[in-house]
C-alpha cells in the first residue's frame, strides 16, 4: 500500500496552480491539502497547520517574497518538509541555490506531466526507503540521494527506452522489486501489483536483467517445478 503524502501548492497563478493541483490528483499516493498564492498565506497554513505538509509546490516568483527567502524561511522553520520548485526561473543562480536549499527537485515551467510525475514517484520512493530502514548499503544510499541513476549509465534515457516499456510504469517496478529483493517476485505477481498482464511484467523485468538493474534466478518450489524470480543485481 503507498503512503499518502499531503501536498502544498504555492503558486500566484490561479490557472498555474489548478494545473498543479490536477497534476497530483492523477497520481497515486499524493493529495492536495493547501494552496497559498503568496509567502504570507503560505505561511499561515504552515503555522497553523496542526499536521504539516510533506511536500510543497514552491514556485520562485511569489508577489510579497523576493527571490528564494520563502524557501529558505520553509527550510529553516520547518525542515522535515520537503520542496519541489516549480518555476519559470532558468537563471543558474537561482537554481544553484535552489539546491544548496535543499529542494528535491527543480522543474522548469511549462511542467509537462510526465515529468512531473517521474519526480513524485522518486520523492515516494525515496520516502519508503528511509522509513523501512535502520541502516543502508552503498546501493542504497546511492538510490535514496539519486546517485544509482549515474552509475547506471547503461539505463537508457525515456526517449531511448524500447518500445513497450514506459519510464513510468519501470520505475513502479523498480520500487515493487526494492521492497521485495529479500524474496525476490516472479513475472505473475509482479503483474497482478501492477495491474497487468504476466507476459507485459515478464517484458519488463527481462528488460531490466538486460541492462544489469536486475538478475533472474531459479528457485525451485514443494513439487519441483522451477520459478523464475526476478531480484535486484
Amino acid at each position: 500500500m503507498k503512503n499518502i503524502y499531503k501536498v502544498l501548492i504555492v503558486e500566484d497563478d490561479f490557472r498555474v496552480a489548478e494545473i498543479n493541483r490536477q497534476f497530483v490528483d492523477k497520481i497515486d499516493g499524493f493529495t492536495v491539502v493547501g494552496m497559498a498564492k503568496t509567502g504570507e498565506e503560505t505561511m499561515k497554513q504552515l503555522n497553523k497547520s496542526q499536521t504539516l505538509p510533506d511536500l510543497i509546490l514552491l514556485d520562485v516568483y511569489i508577489p510579497d517574497v523576493e527571490g528564494l527567502n520563502l524557501l529558505w524561511t520553509i527550510r529553516n522553520h520547518y525542515h522535515e518538509v520537503d520542496v519541489i520548485m516549480m518555476t519559470a526561473a532558468k537563471e543558474v543562480s537561482i537554481i544553484e541555490e535552489s539546491i544548496r536549499g535543499g529542494a528535491f527537485d527543480y522543474i522548469v515551467k511549462p511542467v509537462e506531466f510526465e515529468r512531473f510525475a517521474w519526480t513524485l514517484e522518486r520523492y515516494d520512493q525515496q520516502r519508503r526507503l528511509l522509513t523501512d530502514k535502520e541502516e543502508m548499503d552503498q546501493a542504497e544510499i546511492d538510490r535514496v540521494i539519486g546517485s544509482a541513476d549515474a552509475i547506471q549509465t547503461s539505463r537508457p534515457s525515456n526517449q531511448e527506452l524500447p518500445k513497450g516499456i514506459d519510464e513510468i510504469t519501470l520505475n513502479n517496478i523498480e520500487d515493487i522489486l526494492e521492497n521485495t529483493k529479500d524474496q525476490g517476485i516472479t513475472a505473475a505477481n509482479l503483474g497482478k501489483k501492477i495491474g497487468a498482464s504476466r507476459s507485459t511484467a515478464r517484458r519488463y523485468l527481462e528488460y531490466l536483467v538486460s541492462i544489469n538493474v536486475v538478475k533472474a534466478e531459479l528457485k525451485y518450489g514443494d513439487v519441483g517445478r522451477p520459478e523464475r524470480r526476478y531480484v535486484f543485481s
